[in-house]
């Protein structure tokens, strides 16, 4: 498949976003001695006034922004291309060298901070979250934790390269695991069985390896969490991710939610399907293809005619965003074909000192690669809008508002997807997305359950974590998908979730933020122009706003009881059948 790709992946030639003032442009960011020497001169610097403290952040946030950059870089390049050795080498060295030096002088920059702040206070409107998180970090250091999230780091690394490395022959060819999923929108249910299961035999051939992979990462998480003084690492996890406005009750309070309110929705639509395909039994192979036996939606040819069908989309919705969408474009800002060797997944990274943003996935021809890009550029129009704050700190949003911003975007542009459908293809594509929603709130709560779990019972074995992940995951999924004959498979179904590898406890936003964005969408279909006007300038705020404040200065309620949730998954099931009408009557 063809692909808007990088060659290169340096990035020299994005300029900062504001010229240098602290850091000399020939700083080179990969040299242990010349970071050290940086933050040493910062250090050393007398603050004798509210004037000093605030020029003391704002070199700090220059510098801070120009590493995070440089890591940023390395990463992407190793992820671009997981099998390249002076890629990954460059990266691993950065994360040994570097990242825990800087992680040791941010900690002596909070305690500066901190002590100056007493002496020269600073605007309490402009600085009281910035301080509110400072502390929590001055609380949550401990020294010895770095080189133990140092070697976290460098397994989470080994992760992606296992992942990458993880090809099938089939069909006469070798394909990624990425490609592989296309085939499970095939009509012929034999051709998907085998995909499948070549698919999964080729995940249990490094189950054993991604197992004992987490029970490394386990083993350091719960040493790091003790450390600290906290009775778990989820405990630790949550004042590490600032979350200030909700707490592991209120997670406990979504699972319940989706299990009483959403999992009877999903078991609906399984259902609904299984008729449909006149089968008995639903496997784990019938529930991405379409149920009347359709060929799969292909709403492009290459990588290329995908983003020039996004353009459309951003062109048409709103000016302003097509002309960011061109830019990113004409930046060379994106990768986005699979590829062997390549990282799974997609994700949008900022880079902090040109304050661009860097969108990579694996797309493959499908309907779900439109969504990805869609989402993923939702996080990119985040990142330009709140670009001009000079805080680091401030240009990126708490994550549970940072995911409506992408989760909106994709039910904001749901009106123009026509540059890619017909009509008949164009409701398909749409209850494949309403589907997927309801699907995502509860795999959401499994997910977030199961790690809840995980760190509860910092002693469990192997053995019993898979037996509780496949109890956890009969409790969300519905009941109506047969996984006889496959217990190995369903057992190690959440190594292919990278998040519980890479970023613990990083899942639950995304069910508070799909529950936000589904408030998004309802509000556009009232008055999509305000909406869009709410959710653009609520996307400048970044983190300068509590989580609340942003969910309601977008019109949005930060609320996931069932109360919320109820009208939510009525609309749902209203919207599904509405369009399922307008698939009967045809044209």
């Amino acid at each position: 498949m063809g692909s808007t790709v990088k060659n290169t992946l340096d990035f020299r030639q994005l300029p900062s976003y504001v010229q240098r003032r602290f850091v000399p442009q020939e700083a080179d960011l990969t040299d242990l001695k010349g970071v050290q020497s940086l933050f040493d001169r910062l250090l050393d610097r007398r603050i004798e006034s509210s004037q000093d403290l605030e020029n003391f952040v704002l070199d700090f946030s220059e510098l801070d922004a120009a590493i995070d950059q440089q890591g940023t870089i390395l990463y992407i390049r190793m992820t671009c291309q997981t099998d390249d050795e002076a890629r990954s080498r460059d990266y691993q060295n950065f994360i040994e060298k570097i990242v825990p030096a800087v992680k040791a002088f941010e900690d002596q920059f909070n305690r500066k901070y901190v002590s100056a702040l007493e002496k020269y206070p600073l605007d309490e409107v402009r600085y009281g979250l910035y301080t509110r998180g400072i502390r929590a970090d001055l609380e949550l250091f401990v020294e010895k934790n770095v080189e133990l999230q140092t070697k976290v780091d460098l397994l989470s690394q080994k992760y992606q390269s296992l992942c990458g490395a993880m090809t099938v022959n089939f069909e006469g060819k070798e394909r990624t695991l990425q490609e592989m999923s296309k085939y499970l929108l095939e009509p012929d249910r034999d051709l998907r069985e085998r995909a499948w299961r070549a698919s999964s035999r080729r995940r249990l051939d490094d189950a054993k390896k991604l197992d004992n992979l987490f029970d490394e990462m386990l083993s350091l998480r719960n040493e790091i969490g003790k450390n600290a003084g906290f009775a778990n690492f989820r405990d630790y996890m949550f004042k590490s991710l600032h979350r200030f406005d909700y707490a592991p009750e209120d997670c406990r309070q979504y699972h319940r939610a989706v299990e009483r309110l959403v999992v009877p929705v999903w078991a609906g639509i399984l259902e609904s399907r299984m008729k449909q395909m006149n089968l008995t039994q639903l496997r784990p192979w019938d529930t991405a293809v379409d149920p009347l036996g359709r060929a799969p939606l292909k709403p492009f040819e290459d990588v290329d005619d995908l983003v020039a069908g996004c353009q459309k989309i951003f062109n048409r919705l709103d000016k302003g965003l097509g002309a960011q969408f061109s830019g990113i474009r004409k930046e060379d800002l994106l990768d986005l074909a699979s590829r062997k060797g390549k990282a799974p997944g997609g994700y949008q990274s900022t880079l902090n000192e040109s304050r661009k943003p860097f969108i990579f996935m694996n797309a493959v021809g499908v309907d779900h690669d439109v969504r990805t890009l869609l989402h993923e550029s939702g996080h990119a129009f985040h990142a330009l809008a709140c670009a001009n704050d000079p805080l680091m700190d401030y240009r990126h949003g708490p994550m549970e508002f940072n995911e409506v911003a992408s989760m909106g975007m994709e039910l904001l542009a749901d009106g123009f997807l026509g540059v890619f459908y017909g009509r008949e293809d164009l409701i398909r594509s749409r209850i494949n997305h309403l589907e997927d929603i309801v699907f995502t709130l509860s795999w959401v709560a499994a997910i977030d359950a199961f790690q809840h779990w995980l760190y509860e019972n910092p002693k469990h074995t192997a053995v019993e974590r898979k037996n509780m992940w496949v109890e956890i995951h009969r409790r969300f999924n519905g009941g109506i998908v047969d996984w006889s004959g496959l217990e190995e498979e369903h057992a190690y179904l959440w190594h292919r979730q990278l998040h519980i590898f890479e970023v613990p406890f990083y899942y639950i936003e995304y069910g508070i933020a799909q529950l936000g964005a589904l408030q998004l969408w309802l509000n556009s279909k009232k008055d999509l122009q305000k909406t869009l006007t709410q959710y653009q300038k609520t996307l400048e705020s970044g983190g300068s706003k509590t989580l609340p404040e942003l969910f309601k200065a977008a019109g949005l309620e930060f609320d996931f009881s069932e109360g919320a949730v109820e009208p939510l998954m009525k609309e749902i099931e209203k919207e599904l059948k509405q369009l399922a009408r307008n698939e009967t009557e045809g044209p």
